[in-house]
């Protein structure tokens, strides 16, 4: 979506590539204090996941929840053969197991097991409230926060093994609440060697395409230049 005008009071959705290292909160909080609009987010990224974030102005912050329930696409990697305490790279590497049984149709045969409605166990290390207190939190001091499954629709898990790299590149087309740390982990240890979540893209959101967003650098630059262009345009009148 080209961002055309200032006008962020009567509602836009900007469509962001959040950059690697990032949190969520990071790009709301960057374009909040460039533009001093009213802005929300429509579902968090983790900060070593890239990709689609929809950044919600004005009026159209209203449509926050309706943007989070929509299906979603991830593309990345999970890397076999060893586990992590949160699922990803957050926390380092264990060793577990070696790979070499491993192949594309017994990667495909697991990845099966997660594909339609499944009940997920969430990421201890992970954003949900318990009391109050969020699960991380807890697992950080040890404390086994023990998150209720939920129901989750994975639509599509395909799958490509890499046995040089003891990597399997993927694709899921997923519903609201999925997440996909947790299916990595899950998938290591229907093939009994462990995995974790490597890397990770989102590419859509409903109707909404990362081919669509700006980076960072080119959205900051486009307010700015509007913002100049907006300030000699009231000087000439």
């Amino acid at each position: 979506m080209k961002l055309d005008n200032l006008d962020f009071a009567s509602g836009k959705a900007l469509l962001v590539d959040k950059p690697y290292s990032w949190t969520s909160f990071d790009v709301l909080r960057l374009l909040t204090k460039l533009t001093k609009a009213k802005m929300g987010h429509a579902g968090t990224l983790d900060p070593l996941a890239t990709g689609l974030l929809i950044i919600a102005t004005g009026k159209m912050t209203k449509m926050i929840d309706q943007f989070q329930a929509e299906d979603k696409v991830y593309t990345g990697e999970i890397k076999l053969g060893f586990t992590t305490p949160t699922f990803d790279l957050e926390s380092d590497p264990i060793f577990k197991s070696e790979t070499d049984a491993i192949n594309n149709e017994a990667v495909a045969k697991a990845a099966i097991i997660y594909t339609g409605t499944i009940q997920q166990q969430p990421p201890a290390h992970s954003a949900i409230k318990i009391n109050g207190t969020r699960s991380y939190e807890l697992a950080r001091v040890g404390i086994d926060s023990k998150l209720k499954t939920r129901e989750v629709t994975i639509h599509e898990f395909r799958t490509e093994w890499n046995s040089e790299q003891s990597v399997v590149t993927f694709r899921v087309n997923c519903s609201k609440g999925t997440y996909i740390r947790s299916l990595a982990n899950d998938l290591g240890e229907a093939l009994g060697v462990g995995g974790y979540l490597k890397s990770l893209r989102r590419e859509s959101i409903g109707r909404f395409s990362v081919a669509d967003a700006y980076d960072m650098t080119t959205l900051i630059e486009t307010i700015k230049t509007l913002k100049l262009e907006q300030s000699n345009s009231n000087e000439d009148n």
